[in-house]
């Protein structure tokens, strides 16, 4: 019998011809495509006159489909997992399968293609050398603003996706934590309609206010700069040293928020997420 192999197949984001020789190779040799959305995954195998059987393996029921994907490896078969669009487990569903068939001692296979990711990295103009990736916001509100606030913090180059119908809200929090921070956001990244928003996060919520919001986002966030509020650890650090010189916690809180130019309840809270660390 012969050896059973997963493959990661990245699949276009949009343009159907962002598609590698290898990629096709592996869906046309495949004896099944576990895809994300078993139409999509359809109207791709034939535009390039590919038959291979279609099975579908999406968040819903990737705890389940996970075990009877590896089955089929494991009997022997090549099964080729898909996502909607990009790279199988950024993300999206994936990861569960590969688990499972790394738990059995059976081979998987990375096939790389598109990504939404790199695509928005690479027009977004700016100099990024690090990066924290968030994939999908917070849907709430005041969870959504708490993690940005932190983030933001934190000084690092920031990427995620947005719905359409929060993308305002999104932006409004960048607008209001880091309005003089550059901000590109990203449109239907490879289709005829893409487009790409350049600027300031207050410039770029102001342009977004009174222009198209329909398709997929990514916004990518620049690294911080001068003239902005230091990051957490830096702020508990000044708090521990005029503390460490007699003075008393609630007075050198209010000291460093005095000199840095931000609140006391944010300087607290790092002197107490430092203490804590």
């Amino acid at each position: 019998m012969d050896e059973g192999k997963l493959y990661l197949v990245g699949t276009p984001i949009g343009n159907l011809e962002d598609i590698t020789l290898r990629a096709l190779r592996v869906l046309r040799e495949a004896d099944l495509v576990a895809a994300e959305d078993t139409r999509r995954a359809r109207k791709l195998l034939s535009r390039y006159d590919i038959h291979t059987a279609v099975t579908s393996y999406h968040g819903d029921n990737e705890r389940e489909k996970a075990e009877s994907v590896a089955d089929e490896v494991a009997a022997g078969k090549r099964v080729a997992v898909v996502s909607d669009a990009g790279m199988p487990c950024v993300s999206d569903p994936g990861f569960r399968v590969v688990e499972e068939c790394a738990r059995r001692g059976l081979r998987v296979e990375v096939v790389p293609g598109p990504s939404s990711l790199t695509a928005a990295l690479a027009l977004s103009g700016m100099p990024v050398v690090s990066f924290h990736y968030l994939g999908f916001l917070p849907r709430k509100r005041g969870e959504r603003r708490t993690l940005l606030a932190s983030l933001l913090r934190e000084g690092e180059a920031l990427v995620f996706y947005e719905a359409p119908h929060r993308l305002l809200d999104t932006m409004g929090n960048l607008a209001e934590l880091a309005p003089e921070r550059e901000v590109a956001v990203s449109r239907e990244l490879t289709k005829t309609h893409e487009e790409v928003l350049r600027g300031r996060a207050r410039e770029v919520l102001a342009a977004l206010e009174g222009g198209e919001r329909r398709g997929e986002f990514v916004v990518v966030v620049a690294p911080g700069g001068e003239g902005e509020a230091p990051p957490l650890p830096q702020l508990a650090r000044e708090v521990e040293g005029l503390v460490a010189e007699g003075m008393a916690p609630r007075e050198a809180v209010r000291a460093v928020a005095k000199r840095r130019g931000v609140s006391q309840r944010e300087v607290y809270r790092a002197w107490l997420e430092g203490r804590e660390g």
